[in-house]
């Protein structure tokens, strides 16, 4: 099984996605969790400034030293890294290959010559599936795809092998 995911098609820059390396992407969702949130229409900078916010206030309250609760914390982000099942939203790896004006399907590419098409904006919210219970997909990988609004989260689409934009 292949583990490298192109994105080619009708856009000015063919991308490769490696699954592999994005445990340490900060842009990564537990998917345990994510459909159940209700997602608001956020800009990075505000989640930028909210999170720089509350490490300031945390400065002014305790000073700049580590208290244990720091230590733990630490300790359960590794843990919850080793155990958890994550996944990335695609809108920035499809952003980042500018598709063409005239570009309007996503087609995603599954293994077995199956494929399914959506809209480009419909596929722009998608969520890529890359671990789960700690683990890379392997057998059935090595992405998922999840609707942005979890409709198939009990079923995604499997052994998506690229995307082609046309």
């Amino acid at each position: 099984m292949e583990t490298i995911v192109p994105i080619k098609g009708k856009v000015k820059y063919k991308i490769t996605l490696d699954p592999g390396v994005w445990i340490f992407d900060d842009r990564k969702v537990d998917l345990n969790t994510y459909f159940m949130q209700q997602q608001s229409a956020g800009s990075d900078l505000e989640d930028y400034t909210k999170s720089i916010s509350k490490h300031w206030d945390r400065e002014i309250m305790e000073g700049a030293v580590y208290p244990p609760t720091l230590k733990t914390e630490v300790k359960f982000q590794k843990e919850k890294v080793l155990t958890g099942t994550f996944g990335i939203p695609f809108k920035s790896f499809l952003e980042n290959s500018e598709p063409d004006k005239d570009a309007n399907t996503v087609v995603i590419e599954c293994g077995s010559n199956e494929q399914v098409k959506l809209p480009i904006d419909e596929a722009s919210a998608v969520i890529l599936g890359f671990s789960k219970n700690g683990k890379p997909l392997k057998e059935d990988g090595p992405l998922h795809v999840y609707y942005h609004d979890g409709s198939n989260q009990g079923n995604p689409i499997k052994n998506v092998t690229g995307f082609t934009i046309e």
